[in-house]
C-alpha cells in the first residue's frame, strides 16, 4: 500500500504520513498505489485507470479543478480537499494586494530601488485610502468572510456581496448586504474581490462588457483561479482606464511570467504566483487535514471532506 506525494507538504504532516504508509513519487509500481496526495498536480482519467488500485485522491486545497471529478465518481474513487484550512492566509494576502495597489507600494519601491524619485513624496505615488470604500465580494465563502471581518471591522469598508448560494438572511447576519448580480456588485463597489471557484460557469466571469460596469477608480482582485478573470480583457480595461489598478495571484498559465501574461507589462498591476495558502500555518493545517482523510479511506472509514 503506497501513497504518491510528489509536491512539497508540511514536514510534519509528511513524517505523519510516512509512518503509516510508504510514500513514493513515481508510478514505477502503479499497482501499489492506493492514494493520491495533489495540490496542483493533473489528475485525469487516464491516470486513475493506469492506477488499478487507487482509492482516495486528496486534495492540498479547495479547488478541485485539477481533478477529474466526473471521472472518479464513475470508478468510485474517493476526492478529498481542505476546505477551511487556508482562507485566512487567503484573506491576509488579499489585504496585502488591496494595499499594496492603493498605495502603489511594489511600484514605488521598485522606482525607489531605480533612483527614480528626485525628492520625497512624488505626486506620481499618490494612492487611496481602503478606509471608507466599498468591497465586494463575487462570492461569500471562508475566505471572503474573514476578509469582509478585516476590510470591514478593520478598515470601515461596507461589504455588497454576491453570492447564489447564500441566503439574504445569512449575509444579514455577517453585517453585509446581498445583491442579486456580479454586475451590482461591480457597479457598487471601489474595491472587487473574486472568490469563486473555477467552474463552467465562472469561467471568464469578469470579461468584455463587464469592464465597463467599474467604478472608474476601482481595484480588482482575483487570488482565485485563472481564467474566472479574462486576462486580456483585464489589460484593456487597466490600460485605457476603466479600472484604477488589479491584482491576481492566480492566472491561466502559472506560474505568471513576463512571456505568459501582459499584465507584468503595467505599472498599475501586481501579480504574485498562487501564494495564497503558502503560509506555515496553513500549510499544516492543509497537510493534517489530507493525511488524515487519507488515513481514514484506507484504513476503511469515511473522510471527513469528501468532495466525491
Amino acid at each position: 500500500m503506497s501513497v504518491y506525494l510528489s509536491e512539497y507538504i508540511d514536514p510534519a504532516c509528511r513524517a505523519r504520513l510516512e509512518e503509516r504508509f510508504e510514500v513514493v513519487d513515481t508510478f514505477e509500481e502503479p499497482e501499489e498505489v492506493e492514494a493520491l496526495l495533489v495540490q496542483a498536480v493533473e489528475v485525469d482519467a487516464s491516470l486513475m485507470d493506469g492506477l488499478p488500485n487507487l482509492k482516495v485522491i486528496a486534495k492540498v486545497g479547495v479547488g478541485c479543478d485539477n481533478i477529474d471529478l466526473d471521472a472518479a465518481r464513475k470508478r468510485g474513487i474517493a476526492v478529498t480537499n481542505t476546505p477551511g484550512a487556508n482562507a485566512n492566509a487567503v484573506a491576509e494576502l488579499i489585504v496585502g494586494l488591496v494595499l499594496d495597489v492603493c498605495r502603489n507600494i511594489t511600484l514605488a519601491d521598485a522606482k525607489s530601488q531605480a533612483g527614480a524619485f528626485p525628492a520625497v513624496a512624488p505626486q506620481e505615488m499618490c494612492g487611496i485610502e481602503v478606509g471608507g470604500k466599498t468591497l465586494g465580494l463575487i462570492g461569500a465563502g471562508n475566505i471572503s468572510r474573514i476578509l469582509a471581518k478585516i476590510l470591514g471591522g478593520g478598515f470601515g469598508c461596507t461589504v455588497v456581496a454576491y453570492d447564489p448560494y447564500m441566503s439574504k438572511e445569512a449575509m444579514d447576519s455577517m453585517g453585509y448586504e446581498k445583491v442579486e448580480t456580479v454586475d451590482e456588485v461591480i457597479g457598487r463597489s471601489d474595491i472587487v474581490n473574486v472568490a469563486v471557484p473555477l467552474t463552467p460557469e465562472t469561467e471568464n466571469l469578469i470579461s468584455g462588457a463587464a469592464f465597463d460596469k467599474f467604478r472608474p477608480n476601482a481595484i480588482l482582485v482575483n487570488a482565485a483561479r485563472g481564467g474566472i478573470v479574462n486576462e486580456d480583457d483585464l489589460y484593456d480595461a487597466l490600460v485605457t482606464g476603466k479600472l484604477r489598478a488589479a491584482a491576481c495571484d492566480a492566472f491561466v498559465c502559472e506560474p505568471p511570467t513576463a512571456e505568459t501574461t501582459r499584465l507584468f507589462e503595467l505599472d498599475n498591476f501586481i501579480g504574485t504566483p498562487h501564494i495564497g495558502a503558502c503560509t506555515e500555518e496553513a500549510l499544516a493545517r492543509m497537510g493534517e487535514q489530507a493525511v488524515a482523510d487519507i488515513a481514514c479511506v484506507l484504513e476503511g472509514g469515511q473522510p471527513a471532506h469528501r468532495v466525491v
